[in-house]
């Protein structure tokens, strides 16, 4: 049996999607279901479902994200959104992020079927050969660099915060071993290393202007110890930060 899990907000649609659809038809088997995105994630990885039934405008979660991070997660998780929110471009990446289905509110029972028939025949002709091998490397490139890039969207809106890997691998939905693993793969830098040349970078900027001391530029770019700014400094630059500042006024 194919285990699945429902996530929406309205209590009413996941009641009708545990009792309406004959789930057995299609070897199927509703194990959980959770009415927010934030509970959703931890029965996700609480039950490894192999289809899972969500809406992805709910409060508080940013649901393209939540998606690139399930299919890095779980590549052969088979997913189908079942939402109101009706546009063509969210539609698209959600498809290239390798969501099944994208339903929109109100679905009539046949759309449903439809939908788990699918997703269910597609487990059917993986799990056979091995769910290892037969990953989509596609899918999985797509929502790795998905995540990739709001990492590094985050880390550069937040650099001059006290952030660590853990903060923004949960503002992304992934572990920290796998955006540690990503970074690492599509950067070929880890998230230190990353972080420090943001804010690095955006020292040099500073550094051009004489009304600001080293100090104090050390903590508009996020560090806490002028020493230990000035160390990274010189190893990214080659230089001390004051000579890179007489070599720029």
């Amino acid at each position: 049996m194919y285990k699945v899990v429902i996530i929406d907000d309205e209590p009413i649609i996941v009641e009708g999607l545990t009792r309406l659809i004959p789930w057995e038809k299609y070897h199927c088997t509703v194990t959980a279901c959770a009415h927010n995105g934030k509970e959703g994630l931890q029965i996700i990885r609480r039950e490894k479902p192999d289809i899972l039934f969500s809406d992805i405008a709910m409060p508080g979660l940013d649901g393209l994200q939540m998606i690139a991070a399930l299919k890095v997660e779980f590549p052969d998780m088979q997913i189908s959104i079942l939402t109101g929110y009706r546009d063509f471009d969210y539609c698209q990446q959600a498809i290239r992020l390798g969501v099944s289905r994208f339903l929109l509110k109100p679905s009539n029972m046949g759309e449903l079927e439809e939908a788990v028939a699918a997703m269910a025949e597609t487990l059917h002709k993986k799990y056979p050969q091995g769910p290892e091998t037969e990953r989509e490397p596609q899918e999985d490139n797509i929502a790795g660099s998905f995540i990739v890039k709001n990492a590094l969207q985050y880390m550069e809106d937040h650099y001059r915060e006290k952030i660590s890997l853990s903060l923004v691998a949960e503002k992304t939905y992934v572990s920290q071993w796998h955006l540690s693993k990503l970074l690492n793969k599509q950067e070929g830098r880890n998230f230190s290393e990353i972080l420090s040349q943001i804010r690095i970078s955006h020292a040099r900027e500073l550094l051009k202007e004489p009304e600001y001391r080293i100090a104090d530029i050390a903590e508009m770019v996020g560090f806490t110890d002028v020493a230990h700014f000035s160390r990274v400094f010189k190893k990214i630059q080659g230089i001390s930060a004051n000579e890179y500042r007489n070599t720029k006024i």
